[in-house]
């Protein structure tokens, strides 16, 4: 899986209307509203490299509202729910 974390500028006054649309692509896992200098951050979650091309360039930068995106590409990810998968064998705590 290739993440990307796309950081976007929009139309303050259509914010919610901008967010609300880009959840709704395909690829796009999550958008969260955010402080500081950009106004949304969206998770892209896909298969294959060329298919960024068609998420962020192809449907969220032509999104009404959108006005600035800089995407930034995933190599690994760190957390602790990753490993805590990693560790498992896959039994319950009952077992």
């Amino acid at each position: 899986m290739i993440t990307a974390i796309v950081h976007i500028n929009a139309e303050v006054d259509r914010i919610p209307e901008v967010a609300q649309t880009i959840a709704e692509i395909d690829g796009v896992s999550e958008v969260y509203s955010v402080t500081g200098e950009y106004d949304l951050m969206a998770m892209v979650r896909v298969t294959a490299y060329e298919e960024i091309a068609e998420v962020i360039p192809g449907r969220i930068n032509k999104v009404s509202g959108v006005l600035h995106t800089e995407t930034h590409i995933a190599f690994r990810a760190y957390s602790r729910h990753d490993l805590d998968a990693a560790f498992s064998l896959g039994l319950s705590e009952s077992d």
